[in-house]
């Protein structure tokens, strides 16, 4: 049998030669943001619970989900939630076969980011 040379490349893709880009980083942050959900729907259950159970336990829940943690996590829930739909309304555009050039796929994830934050923002300005 022919000895065979063995080349030594980088396991694809590897990060020297595969650079993170838009779409990817848009679609990984929609995927965490539906699972960073549940830590703001946990809260809210809590406090229902809370509500539900005894008028001390419910100052306890009451005291915490006011807090500046549970401000926190309240408006990163809202921003998850908006940069979520946002991800969803992005995947219907590509399912009808839009925009799949990489100009446009980069620009609707600047649009998910950018978009999110101002509904966010828009968000708790009417809650307020």
């Amino acid at each position: 049998m022919a000895d065979v040379k063995r080349v030594e490349r980088p396991l694809s893709p590897h990060l020297q030669i595969y650079r993170v880009q838009m779409t990817m980083a848009a679609s990984i942050m929609v995927r965490i943001t539906g699972n960073a959900l549940i830590v703001g729907i946990g809260l809210a259950v809590w406090w229902l619970l809370a509500a539900a159970t005894s008028p001390e336990y419910f100052a306890t829940a009451n005291a915490v989900a006011t807090s500046w943690f549970g401000d926190l996590v309240f408006t990163a829930s809202a921003w998850a939630v908006w940069f979520h739909y946002l991800g969803g309304l992005r995947h219907l555009y590509f399912d009808a076969g839009k925009g799949l050039d990489i100009a446009t796929a980069e620009k609707l994830g600047w649009g998910m980011y950018l978009g999110s934050v101002v509904l966010t923002v828009i968000t708790i300005l009417l809650v307020q």
